[in-house]
């Protein structure tokens, strides 16, 4: 089986998105005057609920990657489910190349989360802020187990946003 195969039959697999977000700490902590870490955000579709008791969820990082680095150094990150009207956030975060987190950032509404300090998405389906639990090795991703400490439904009654054949897709 090829990389190409592969990757055409997971495509046929319908997922949620979303944006995983974190801040990153400060270059300098013991200086009031520094400032303040970033934030980053990532889109991702392999996210997925693990446990009810205790409230666990999952989400798969390529390894390496920026925030694959910054969830091995910082334990406390947020999701926001996307809405089928938050498309523009889902690509603009998925792009490969693309410039500093906080141009991304610029102009869309979020609040900071309480347990986290990451940014939470003016309407979203829903946000949750977590703690890193584990983190397993899989192949060329990390798979990034987080405990939940918060969930809220700023819009629920919005419509999801699915990626499917790799396109992002609204359900009828």
């Amino acid at each position: 089986m090829s990389n190409d195969e592969f990757r055409a039959a997971m495509s046929r697999l319908a997922s949620g998105v979303v944006l995983v977000t974190a801040q990153e700490a400060s270059l300098d902590p013991d200086d009031p005057q520094a400032p303040h870490g970033e934030d980053v955000g990532m889109t991702a579709t392999a996210f997925m609920s693990v446990s009810l008791d205790p409230p666990l969820v999952l989400v798969s990082l390529r390894e390496g990657s920026r925030m694959d680095d910054l969830l091995d150094e910082q334990p406390r990150w947020a999701v926001s489910v996307l809405s089928e009207s938050q498309r523009h956030i889902a690509g603009r975060f998925a792009m490969k190349g693309r410039v500093s987190d906080r141009l991304l950032f610029a102009d869309i509404p979020c609040v900071r989360g309480e347990a986290t300090g990451a940014p939470l998405v003016g309407g979203a389906l829903a946000t949750l802020e977590c703690r890193t639990e584990r983190r397993v090795p899989a192949g060329d991703h990390t798979l990034v187990i987080g405990r939940v400490l918060t969930a809220t439904l700023p819009s629920p009654a919005a419509g999801p946003l699915a990626y499917f054949k790799g396109r992002y897709r609204q359900l009828d």
